[in-house]
């Protein structure tokens, strides 16, 4: 690892035996708005810096960036299973990944929303997805982790990292539906907000509580890209507080050999 890399803060989960990694928003070369290692292709930040922060994030992971798969994340709740990488440029619409190949590090890319990593109690079929309060509520994580059984995974575990948490997030009406008509009990997960037509919602327990229902052992790290700004990227504190664009972070696994 060169001294560049070293430099680059990563967040790990004992729960997950596979690599993986949550980055920060820092140990990139990006600047301005985009400070430091902002890895989104799509949130004008200068490209070769976009694709400097990423190659050196990946090689935390002991991977190159020809490894290096993402997605076009729509909020949706589609799920491909990675059996043959795709180049970059082809890059497939859908919100999460899952494979059985070592050769490859899956990545999403998040601003607020929680990224979610997991992998079998082997760490050789390993998932990647990312949770917004769409896809959330739409079946994403169910749909992962269907995926991830499909290929032989036992004896899941996921970590839902760094996301927007409850003390920073007011969602509407519109949001508290959703999830209320996926499963009445949901509203445990909103308490009032400013009035009547706003809550906070608690996005990482709401997610912790979808895996948990498929069986599988969830963790949830306590970090708050909104209340962190030194450390994480946050798409709605640049939306509320005018700030302008900004970046996203990364988050990575891969499976064992």
């Amino acid at each position: 690892m060169n001294s560049d890399c070293s430099a680059i803060p990563a967040i790990e989960a004992r729960e997950l035996v596979a690599p993986h990694a949550f980055f920060t928003r820092r140990g990139g070369v990006s600047t301005g708005s985009y400070e430091s290692l902002n890895c989104g292709w799509t949130v004008g930040d200068n490209i070769e810096n976009v694709t400097t922060n990423r190659a050196r994030a990946v090689t935390i992971m002991g991977g190159t960036s020809e490894q290096l798969l993402g997605l076009k994340q729509v909020h949706g709740t589609d799920v491909i299973v990675v059996d043959t990488p795709w180049p970059h440029g082809a890059t497939p619409a859908a919100d999460a990944m899952v494979t059985a190949r070592s050769d490859v590090v899956l990545s999403i890319i998040t601003g607020d929303c929680a990224p979610v990593l997991l992998a079998d109690g082997h760490g050789r079929i390993v998932g990647a997805a990312h949770a917004g309060w769409r896809g959330a509520t739409g079946g994403i994580l169910e749909a992962t982790v269907m995926a991830l059984r499909s290929l032989g995974a036992q004896e899941i575990s996921a970590v839902i990292g760094p996301c927007i948490h409850q003390p920073s997030y007011e969602v509407s009406n519109d949001v508290r539906e959703a999830a209320l008509q996926k499963n009445i009990s949901s509203h445990n997960f909103f308490i009032p907000g400013r009035d009547a037509s706003h809550w906070w919602f608690d996005l990482p327990r709401y997610c912790a509580a979808r895996l948990a229902s498929c069986g599988i052992t969830v963790t949830t790290l306590p970090f708050d890209t909104y209340a962190s700004v030194k450390e994480f990227f946050s798409h709605r504190r640049r939306m509320l507080h005018n700030e302008g664009k900004g970046g996203l972070q990364i988050s990575m696994i891969r499976a064992r050999l």
